[in-house]
Formats: structure tokens, C-alpha cells, sequence
């Protein structure tokens, strides 16, 4: 039964990683030429508007959709159609009127938000042209919810990646056309963003369509009699709200990362608004290329959650232990190439990849490279706390983090020889912090404690020699091609990636850092496995 569940909770994780993987990449196609085509002080308008926007969409969002979906499968356990239909039309009201209140707040508040809240007066009209997008995703996680609520996953996939299609086209035109139009800047920042309030109004009217499509409302031979839309509206908040809380906790961070950040290169550390933006636009390049593994372990801190959750239902404490420590080891073993990867190659991923930047921009990356694996260690033991129904304590650690991020920005950022560098570094002192805090609570919690030396050591061992193999290929190859172009520089690269995972692959086979019983778990793992003679 236990291998059963493993299956089960690793085959679903790979699965969701293909979809993520597809949605980075159209992501990563829209963020890099969008950074070459605005520059580094263009992009800081547009990193701060994404800010901004990702706070009120997290108010308006996260949350609701999980508990609208839950009270959807619920009444649709209980064969009650109508109350089924009243909770989404009350869901649907309430996300409308909790979506056109944030899309007003950002719309009329622009200049506020900019100048006041960001210190970063250029971004009010790309704020201004986000807006709508918080209203049209409102309305259209009311329609994600519903479908998931009857366990249809698909309209959700497909919203988003036509989503993220439109948002890209859209937005990299308009972008080019502006600012070979000669708008300059502040409104080449608004025309790409506006690409996601296209994208979005796209996702809805698809959503719309196909829930008119699949769930005709046609009547019904022996209705139910559904609560009333006050009850429904009462439990719908209380799930919703708590969940939307603690899911917030990261975007406030991050806004007030980015706050921070501008106010004090101005007013400690003695920057023009000029200076500061192109400084926080490289920080904001290597934040872009930062996020890449934690959206790798996402999908299986998704899968996860309900595989600990039997266990421990079961009172399968061993099992539940079994499966925390493997899904950290695992995390461990795709976010360390990735962390390493991004420390070692940072100059010519930052150089090959973006036509202009600043000289921090490496030096960036490579510091958050390093912060990338305990932020995926970090989302990790979030979920296995979470499935312990120890909710709270990821909470309390995301705090202390988060307090500790804004005391080290505040000194270092400040600081005109450490500057925008103060900012990564306070990136990867709060979430060491985090990490071993919740290692702290792990160990409490769980009925054994999970052993850091199994999850991580040989993994440590395997990306060394990657890395390592890595900086020479790149160097050798640099000897023969050169590395002043940049097209010279994505060769050389592209060679050292190449060896590197050869490097990986094979170190991690033979110090049996993943085994074969790890490639059962996963889709075509078994066939993979023989023809790599795995033990």
C-alpha cells in the first residue's frame, strides 16, 4: 500500500511538472526579450507593477478558488445540484465585487501606489494599465473553481497556458511597437504589462465558454432546496480568507522587498531615481531566472500534501516520515544542480541572455542561485508541515523570515558600496532562517526525525562535480570561440550545460543519489531506469 501511495504522489508530481514547465517557458519567452527590449530601468517599472499586482491578486485570489472548489465537490458528493449551482453564483458575485474593488484601488491609486508605497513615480502607468487584470483573474478563478470542484482540471490548464499565450504576443508587440515608436520607456513598461490584462480577458471568455459547454444548467427532476446565499457566502469566507492570509504573506514580502529596496539606494545610499532603477531592473533579471526551480518543486509540494495526509490518517507515522524525507531528498536533488548551475554559469547566463545589463547583474544571480535551493527546501517542508496539519508554524517561520529579510535590506541596501547587492543577500539570510526553523518544527512533528545527510549529502556531492565541470568546459570552450559576443558566450554556455548534466546524470547513477526505485515513482521511470542499468 505504501509504494502504491508513493506511486501515486510522484506520478501526479511529474506530471504537473510538465504543465508548469510549459507555462515557465512561455513566461521566460515574455520576461527576457520584454528586459532587452525596455532596459534594465524599464524593467524595474514593470518588476514593480508585478508587485503590486501580485499582492492584490493574492488578497483577491488565493484561497477563494480552493474553497469554492471544496464546497462544489461537496455538494456534488451529496447529489446537490442547486446547491451546487447557488454556491458558484454567490462565489461568482463575491469574487466580482472583491475583483472591481482591487482593479479600482489600482486603477484610481496609481500615483500612490508608484511614487508613495513603490518610490518608483514612472511605474503609475503601468499599474494603471494592470489593473483590469485583477478583476478578469477574479472572474476567472470563480470558473477554475467551479470546473475543479467536479475534478476537471483541464479547462484550468488550458485557461492558463492561452493565458500566458496571449499575454506573451501581445505583450512583446506592443512593447516593440512602442518603444520603436519612441513612447519611451514608462510607456513601453505599460504596453507589455498590458499584454496581461489581454491574456486574461482571453482565459475568461474560454472559461465562460466551456462551463456554458459542459455544465448546461438544465432543470432538474428532484431539486434540492440550497442554503441561503448569506450562509453560503459566510462558509465560503471562512475557508477562503485563511487561506488567502497566509498565501499573502510571501507577496507582501516581495513588495515591500521591492520598496524597500528603491527607497533606501535614494535615500540612504545617496542614488538617483535613474541609478536606482537600473540597479533594482538587474536585480529584477536575476529574480526572473531565480524563481525557475522553485516552480520545478511546486507541482510535488502539490502532490505531497494528500500522500502524507492518508499516511498519517492511516496512523502510518513510518510511512508519512518515508515519504517527507524522500520528497526532501528529491527536492534536493532537482534544486541543487539548478542552484548551483545558476552560481557557477551566472556571467554568461546574465550576458548571453540580456543585450544590455548592469556589471551587478552576475554577481546577482550568483548569490541568488545559491538562495534558489533553500527557497525549494523551504516550499518543501511548508508542505509536509501543512500535511501534518501543523499549518501554523510555515507561518511563523515565513514571518521571522520576512523579518529578517527587511533588517538586513534595510542596512546593506543602504550601504553605497553594497548597495542593490544588500538585496539578494538579505533574500538568502531569510530563508536559511526559514529552512532551519522549519527543520526545527519537522523534527517535533514528525514521529522521526527526516536525516539531512541522506536528503542532501550526495545530491551536495553530485552538483559540486557538475558545477565544477561546468566552469571548466565553459572556460575550455571559451579558449577556442571566445566569450566577448553574445552569441559566443550562449555556445560556450550551451557546451558547459551539455557536459554538466552528462556530469550530473552519470555521479548521481553511480553514487546511487537516485535509485531505481525513485524512477518507478515517475511516468516511463521503469523503462529509463533498465536502459541506464540503474541498481
Amino acid at each position: 500500500m505504501a509504494e502504491k501511495k508513493g506511486q501515486n504522489y510522484l506520478h501526479g508530481a511529474a506530471i504537473l511538472t510538465a504543465g508548469v514547465v510549459i507555462m515557465k517557458i512561455l513566461g521566460f519567452i515574455y520576461k527576457v526579450p520584454i528586459a532587452n527590449i525596455i532596459g534594465d530601468d524599464g524593467y524595474s517599472l514593470f518588476l514593480v507593477t508585478y508587485n503590486v499586482y501580485n499582492v492584490f491578486l493574492t488578497l483577491s485570489t488565493a484561497g477563494l478558488p480552493i474553497a469554492l472548489s471544496r464546497m462544489i465537490s461537496e455538494a456534488n458528493a451529496e447529489g446537490r445540484v442547486m446547491q451546487a449551482r447557488r454556491t458558484f453564483t454567490v462565489a461568482w458575485r463575491s469574487f466580482l465585487a472583491i475583483g472591481l474593488a482591487c482593479t479600482l484601488a489600482m486603477f484610481f491609486c496609481n500615483d500612490f501606489l508608484a511614487g508613495a508605497i513603490m518610490h518608483n513615480p514612472p511605474a503609475a502607468l503601468s499599474i494603471r494599465a494592470m489593473s483590469p487584470a485583477v478583476l478578469l483573474v477574479c472572474l476567472v478563478s470563480a470558473y477554475r473553481g467551479y470546473c475543479q470542484g467536479y475534478g476537471d482540471m483541464i479547462p484550468t490548464t488550458v485557461g492558463q497556458v492561452l493565458e500566458v499565450l496571449v499575454k506573451v504576443i501581445v505583450g512583446l508587440v506592443l512593447a516593440e511597437i512602442v518603444m520603436n515608436a519612441g513612447l519611451g520607456k514608462e510607456y513601453g513598461s505599460a504596453a507589455a504589462i498590458f499584454g496581461v490584462t489581454v491574456g486574461s480577458l482571453a482565459a475568461l471568455l474560454y472559461m465562460a465558454a466551456f462551463k456554458k459547454r459542459k455544465y448546461r444548467e438544465e432543470p432538474v427532476a428532484d431539486p434540492d432546496r440550497p442554503d441561503s446565499d448569506r450562509k453560503i457566502f459566510s462558509r465560503f469566507m471562512r475557508i477562503g480568507i485563511p487561506i488567502a492570509l497566509g498565501s499573502s504573506v510571501l507577496a507582501i514580502l516581495n513588495l515591500v522587498d521591492s520598496s524597500l529596496c528603491m527607497d533606501r539606494l535614494q535615500s540612504a545610499a545617496g542614488f538617483s531615481l535613474h541609478q536606482a532603477q537600473v540597479l533594482f531592473g538587474a536585480y529584477g533579471k536575476a529574480q526572473t531566472l531565480f524563481n525557475l526551480p522553485a516552480a520545478v518543486i511546486t507541482p510535488l509540494t502539490i502532490s505531497i500534501v494528500p500522500a502524507i495526509t492518508a499516511a498519517i490518517v492511516r496512523g502510518a507515522d513510518d510511512e508519512a516520515t518515508r515519504i517527507s524525507e524522500d520528497s526532501m531528498r528529491i527536492a534536493a536533488v532537482l534544486s541543487l544542480p539548478m542552484g548551483v548551475g545558476l552560481a557557477v554559469m551566472a556571467k554568461p547566463i546574465i550576458g548571453g541572455l540580456f543585450r544590455v545589463t548592469h556589471e551587478s547583474g552576475p554577481a546577482l544571480l550568483a548569490i541568488m542561485g545559491v538562495a534558489s535551493f533553500f527557497v525549494c527546501m523551504v516550499l518543501m517542508e511548508n508542505a509536509i508541515l501543512q500535511a501534518s496539519g501543523k499549518e501554523m508554524l510555515p507561518m511563523y517561520s515565513m514571518i521571522v523570515g520576512g523579518i529578517v529579510k527587511i533588517t538586513v535590506n534595510w542596512f546593506l541596501v543602504a550601504n553605497p558600496r553594497i548597495n542593490i547587492y544588500g538585496a539578494p543577500i538579505g533574500t538568502l539570510s531569510s530563508y536559511v532562517v526559514m529552512f532551519v526553523m522549519n527543520f526545527v518544527f519537522m523534527c517535533v512533528v514528525l514521529d522521526k526525525n527526516p536525516r539531512l545527510r541522506v536528503i542532501a549529502l550526495r545530491p551536495l556531492l553530485c552538483s559540486a562535480l557538475m558545477g565544477a565541470s561546468a566552469w571548466a568546459v565553459y572556460g575550455l570552450a571559451g579558449r577556442f570561440v571566445g566569450t566577448d559576443g553574445r552569441m559566443q558566450m550562449l555556445l560556450c554556455l550551451a557546451a558547459a550545460i551539455l557536459v554538466a548534466v552528462a556530469v550530473y546524470l552519470v555521479s548521481a547513477i553511480a553514487l546511487r543519489t537516485v535509485t531505481r526505485e525513485d524512477m518507478g515513482l515517475i511516468p516511463g521511470g521503469d523503462k529509463l531506469a533498465r536502459l541506464l542499468h540503474m541498481r
